[in-house]
């Protein structure tokens, strides 16, 4: 199993893009190998790399390289997302698709072949390059797609395969790259979010999972009740029953411990918790902790809970949950990770609504916590719509099936 950081930049924050210091890069990197990870996932800003739809700055990908190959001397491997796109509660969209020059950013067809167009010069550009871990469309850009967005960008299920499929193919330009799709949990918790479960499953290589516990877990369950600690293992399991292959990878590429919900003296054991109940999942590809370096509140009007993420300081001192997270590598590097559940708890996704029953606090979810309480480890997940699941069963090492009743944790019951 794999174990990295999302690198956010200790000076400057991800505005550093706009005149990038490779000492700064090398100081920062530097304190990230040191606890024992072996790759960054970085965040070039979008404007700053296609500033107009038919002009890629050759200098920003420069910097993206200069990036790389620092990484690669630090022994780092270097996942890239090409579109950002959005970041820490901020949207970051080139000029030429919005106010005046607005267009959709997921179906408007010149865009698409734009946005295809950089992920295609990057495929191009990062060839040969040892340490290049893979290539993510963009940072959780379904944010942008249903209504409760302030500037939504409208698209439909089906347009949004459309979409996916341009972009996955523009990221193979060079056919030697693994290309994964970054989507937020709205996809399996909100029916109105039009990114369903099976477009993370559908396209690239893996499936990415980005774990928050101030999505509600932690304000129902608390800090380190299993709804919290649990949480991604259990995002895990839900996304990996839309799976065709069993042997398909989940990336939990995006997890952290946000001190608005999780106090702070109780971060480092959140963090512990949370891996080492991950860990048991099946086909897990790594741990890619959000993020490497606090926000510096020199900066301006970010969220409260983006200040206090990292796992060093913004001037670099090493805090307790990145002492925690050091740890935990060094330990699962030298002994492995646990055998995965031999119990799958069955989701209705027949049922109209049924995305709502899995967010936090939702029936299904507490059916699957309570299962996980009994069983001592978290159940895997299968889909109603599949039954009678004979071939999945084995594939996946199954041997007891539960059933949950719309009245969550009360109505499990066991077929064996």
């Amino acid at each position: 199993m794999r174990f990295g950081v999302n690198y956010t930049p200790a000076s400057g924050w991800f505005h550093s893009w706009q005149n990038l210091r490779e000492e700064d890069v090398r100081r920062d990197l530097g304190q990230i190998a040191s606890l024992g990870v072996d790759h960054i996932r970085i965040f070039p800003l979008w404007p700053v790399l296609q500033p107009n739809r038919s002009l890629i700055s050759q200098t920003a990908v420069d910097d993206v390289l200069t990036v790389v190959d620092v990484a690669a001397e630090l022994g780092l491997d270097v996942n890239l997302d090409v579109l950002q796109g959005h970041l820490s509660s901020y949207d970051f969209l080139p000029a030429w698709i919005t106010t005046w020059h607005r267009r959709n950013l997921f179906t408007d067809p010149e865009v698409v072949q734009a946005e295809a167009d950089l992920a295609e010069e990057f495929a191009r550009q990062l060839a040969g390059r040892p340490n290049i871990m893979g290539i993510t469309l963009g940072n959780e850009l379904n944010q942008f797609a249903p209504p409760v967005h302030p500037d939504a960008h409208p698209v439909t299920p089906l347009q949004a395969d459309a979409w996916l499929e341009k972009l996955v193919a523009g990221a193979r330009a060079d056919g030697e790259h693994f290309v994964t799709n970054a989507m937020y949990d709205a996809s399996w918790y909100d029916d109105r979010q039009p990114f369903e479960p099976r477009h993370a499953v559908d396209y690239g290589d893996a499936t990415v999972i980005h774990s928050w516990v101030f999505n509600g877990s932690a304000q129902i369950f608390g800090a380190l009740h299993d709804g919290s600690v649990r949480h991604a293992e259990y995002l895990l399991q839900l996304a990996a029953a839309w799976h065709h292959d069993a042997a398909r990878p989940v990336w939990l590429q995006e997890v952290g411990a946000p001190t608005t919900v999780i106090p702070r003296e109780s971060a480092p054991d959140f963090l512990e918790a949370t891996i080492r109940h991950a860990a048991t999942v099946p086909g897990l590809m790594g741990v890619t902790w959000w993020c490497s370096h606090d926000v510096s509140r020199a900066l301006a009007d970010f969220p409260e809970v983006e200040y206090d993420l990292g796992l060093f300081t913004h001037d670099g001192v090493l805090k307790p949950t990145g002492e925690r997270f050091a740890a935990l590598v060094r330990e699962f590097r030298a002994g492995g990770v646990g055998s995965p559940s031999s119990t799958a708890l069955v989701l209705d996704d027949t049922a109209e609504g049924y995305r709502g029953t899995c967010a936090p606090g939702g029936s299904f979810h507490r059916a699957w916590l309570d299962a996980a309480a009994a069983e001592g480890q978290g159940p895997q997940v299968l889909l109603a719509s599949r039954a009678p699941y004979a071939e999945e069963l084995v594939a996946r090492g199954i041997r007891t099936v539960l059933e949950a009743s719309p009245e969550g944790s009360r109505g499990i019951t066991s077929n064996r």
